[in-house]
């Protein structure tokens, strides 16, 4: 009687555990792009809403808001303010600078964020991808 010494997988056997891989890395990757383009629009809604405390602040101390800042300015000295990485924002101003418009998006990101002086609530639109936040995405102060 000849005995015979199997060791290791078969090949079908390794092929099965490749397909299942596969599958398994369709299903993960997508879902780990989603989870992370929401965290960018997350970092752009925060830096938004600490810009509005800021200004806020801002206007507590000096009876008025701060200079509008053009699109994608990253410094900003008079508020204490400082964006996240990705994140370009601008701003408008209101007469002697009393009111103000302000929107944030993460260039990763597929959501625009924006705020008024007037209304408290950080609005938002959908589908904006690419890399640009132009002067036409910035809410005019009221």
């Amino acid at each position: 009687m000849m005995r015979t010494n199997k060791k290791g997988f078969t090949l079908i056997e390794l092929l099965v555990v490749v397909a299942i891989i596969g599958i398994l890395a369709a299903i993960a990757i997508p879902q780990f792009s989603k989870y992370r383009t929401r965290a960018y629009n997350s970092a752009a809604n925060s830096d938004l809403k600490n810009l509005q405390t800021a200004w806020e602040g801002f206007y507590t101390d000096y009876a008025q808001y701060p200079d509008a800042q053009a699109v994608n300015d990253k410094a900003y000295d008079n508020a204490d303010f400082s964006p996240s990485a990705n994140v370009l924002w601008g701003s408008t101003a209101g007469a002697n600078n009393q009111s103000y418009g302000a929107a944030a998006k993460s260039t990763p990101g597929d959501i625009l964020y924006d705020v008024t002086s007037d209304d408290s609530i950080i609005g938002s639109t959908d589908d904006t991808k690419g890399d640009k936040l132009v002067a036409g995405d910035i809410p005019a102060a009221p």
